[in-house]
């Protein structure tokens, strides 16, 4: 065995860990800006590393994630609640129509940065050349 070869450690990125980044609201690139720069807005580029993110096209996908992902809990728990009947109708209007504004307003920015973070991993819209970028090493 040869001590003095040099092993070269290549890094690619994880989807996983791209995602999570986003869904945290932090650069999918360093994860330590802000994705964000109000609720919904995405900032134009990263404050700790400059990655640019003014180019993203999440358009209306967030939304639906958010309402698939909460209409499939909110409708499993529904769901349960009227088969042992236990609560009146009025009663479960009154917990479930908060329940699922609140679920879906603490999700949306969420699904947002992982919607963005997917599409600087995959290189889509105008992510191509961070991408290429971060391939070659340059």
């Amino acid at each position: 065995m040869n001590t003095n070869a040099t092993t070269r450690v290549t890094t690619t990125p994880s989807l996983k860990l791209d995602l999570l980044k986003g869904f945290v609201g932090r650069c999918p690139h360093c994860g330590k800006g802000h994705l964000f720069r109000a609720f919904l807005k995405v900032a134009d580029r990263c404050s700790a590393c400059g990655e640019e993110f003014f180019h993203h096209q999440a358009d209306d996908f967030p939304a639906y994630l958010v309402i698939v992902v909460v209409d499939h809990v909110i409708a499993a728990a529904l769901l349960t609640v009227e088969a042992w009947r236990l609560f009146s109708a009025a009663t479960e209007a009154a917990i479930f129509i908060p329940l699922t504004l609140v679920f879906s307003l603490a999700l949306l920015q969420p699904m947002k940065g992982a919607v963005v973070a997917l599409q600087w991993h995959l290189g889509m819209h105008g992510f191509q050349a961070a991408r290429l970028a971060r391939e070659t090493g340059a």
